[in-house]
């Protein structure tokens, strides 16, 4: 019988982006590259756990969740997490930040200063600025103002993210975009004493992504499922998401699907479920 691994998930670092294996093997992913892998014929997707403790009862999970998390075990990771606002006293220093995934689709986030970029190419960010950095809660009463000031959401939908990539305006017109939100940030009234403003700084990761030339997605991964492959070649890796030339066109998955799963080495045929994928509606702007 085949080896079988567990992936971990999407990490980047400043060499990019990677697969994380159990047992910390990493696997690179650079535009070209080949992916294949196959799900372990009559397998489950069980709980991955949270905060590094594995599920105790090792619960089956829907192969459509990107969490890959049982209902107690999704409760307790978001227990521990800033987004959750648990933790208050947390003594780090954090950033304050603006991130643009497409025209008019702007979000404002925080990230712990220690985590650099990390999170924007987590989160699949063209580009980005920081704000402001300063104490947690400083940080958190910045973004809640930034959000009612300047209309702009703290989270932005991947499916909307995806339907934009392959149609982005040039890096000149995405960042004079986030600078005119930038200029308007720093000088609101309610900005936090404690919180240091920062000077605009367009961050752009068109190239770390590969999506300069990226054609059109003609599908997205729904689910994995027991007995499914998936191959293809590497087109672009943004956020989380795989753009995979295949043998049924450009597919679209996001490697969140694949943790909980007992995957093995494949070959180059795709069978998951796809559904067509969702184009891009015109957009007016930010309002």
């Amino acid at each position: 019988m085949a080896q079988a691994w567990r992936c971990t998930g999407l990490r980047w670092s400043g060499d990019g982006a990677v697969l994380v294996w159990e047992g910390g093997v990493r696997s690179a992913l650079p535009r070209g590259k080949r992916v294949a892998f196959g799900v372990v014929t009559g397998g489950a997707r069980t709980c991955v756990g949270a905060r590094g403790h594995a599920c105790p009862v090792r619960a089956a999970v829907s192969g459509r969740s990107a969490g890959a998390r049982c209902e107690e075990c999704a409760r307790l990771d978001r227990a521990h997490s800033v987004a959750a606002d648990t933790l208050a006293d947390d003594p780090r220093p954090y950033h304050v930040y603006l991130a643009w995934f497409g025209t008019g689709m702007v979000k404002v986030g925080i990230t712990a200063v220690e985590r650099g970029s990390a999170r924007l190419l987590e989160q699949g960010a063209v580009c980005f600025s920081w704000l402001g950095r300063g104490p947690l809660m400083a940080a958190r009463r910045a973004e809640e103002l930034l959000r009612a000031a300047l209309k702009v959401p703290d989270r932005i939908p991947y499916a909307d993210k995806r339907a934009v990539r392959a149609a982005l305006p040039g890096a000149g017109e995405r960042g004079a975009e986030i600078a005119g939100l930038h200029a308007r940030a720093v000088v609101l009234d309610g900005w936090p004493e404690s919180l240091e403003r920062e000077p605009f700084q367009v961050v752009d990761h068109e190239e770390a992504f590969g999506l300069e030339g990226l054609p059109p997605a003609d599908g997205v991964v729904s689910e994995l499922v027991a007995g499914g492959a998936v191959g293809g070649e590497v087109l672009a890796v943004a956020g989380p998401d795989l753009h995979l030339a295949t043998e049924r066109g450009v597919i679209v998955l996001d490697t969140r699907l694949m943790t909980g799963w007992e995957l093995t080495a494949g070959d180059t045929g795709f069978t998951v479920p796809v559904r067509e994928f969702r184009e891009a509606t015109v957009q007016d702007g930010l309002f």
